[in-house]
């Protein structure tokens, strides 16, 4: 039986920047970077990008990184964020 998906948001260095640690693989040992909803391989991705002020989505192990347009507020991505990270990955 698979745990509960569990989202835990944390802060990077760059204020810009949040990262959304699940307890499930996103990928396996390789990073991805996406910053174009046309160019994204991945339907989580090309969701994420779909949030108006998200301007890059970066995938590694169990963690997402979103990058958000600079002056766009984090209340305006995080809800939003999480909900479509619980529903790709549930």
């Amino acid at each position: 039986m698979t745990a509960p998906l569990t989202v835990t948001v944390q802060p990077t260095p760059n204020v810009n920047a949040l990262k959304f640690v699940v307890n499930r693989r996103v990928t396996e040992g390789r990073s991805q970077t996406f910053t174009s909803r046309d160019s994204a391989a991945s339907p989580l991705a090309r969701d994420l990008l779909g949030i108006p002020g998200v301007r890059q989505v970066f995938f590694l192990n169990d963690f997402i990184t979103i990058t958000r347009i600079e002056g766009t507020e984090w209340d305006a991505i995080v809800p939003s964020a999480e909900d479509l990270i619980r529903r790709h990955l549930a």
